[in-house]
């Protein structure tokens, strides 16, 4: 054995082999930066899940509402119908298929009536709220009811 070389593991002196052990702070760097990086992407990724959750939910509690207005509508004879006030008419939403009335307040109901012919009303029921992120949105059916019933003709709009 040489004199001197229990100082040297490997071509390093002892001090330089602590030194080498340890991450350097440019690679402590870039590991917060990845970090960051990553965190940021599932931050951005959660919203906007929650974002397009809350959009399912108001959506299908437009269609309840809408449909719930619908049938109240079919269940009604000719002459209330016929009674209706042409054009658009703000109405009272229904919390009975939810039971929730802070639900129900969230949206808003409105009702166009026009007469196509004689014995023929066009009604189109819009359901409008506001969004999680602050958009406007709405839904809307469009049916035509006739003295012989409701469901002449059926559409459903966007």
């Amino acid at each position: 054995m040489r004199s001197g070389s229990s100082n040297f593991v490997n071509g390093h002196s002892r001090s330089m082999r602590g030194r080498i052990a340890g991450f350097t702070i440019a690679e402590v760097m870039m590991a917060v930066a990845i970090m960051s990086l990553a965190i940021t992407t599932s931050l951005t990724t959660m919203q906007r899940t929650f974002m397009s959750l809350d959009s399912a939910r108001n959506i299908t509690l437009a269609a309840q509402i809408l449909q719930s207005e619908l049938e109240s509508m079919r269940l009604s004879p000719w002459e209330t119908i016929r009674d209706y006030p042409a054009g658009p008419t703000t109405l009272t939403i229904d919390t009975g298929f939810t039971g929730n009335a802070a639900i129900a307040d969230r949206f808003t109901l409105t009702r166009q009536v026009s007469t196509i012919r004689t014995g023929m009303r066009q009604i189109t029921l819009t359901v409008s709220w506001t969004a999680f992120d602050g958009r406007e949105l709405s839904r809307s059916f469009t049916t035509y009811y006739g003295e012989n019933g409701l469901y002449d003709f059926f559409s459903n709009s966007a």
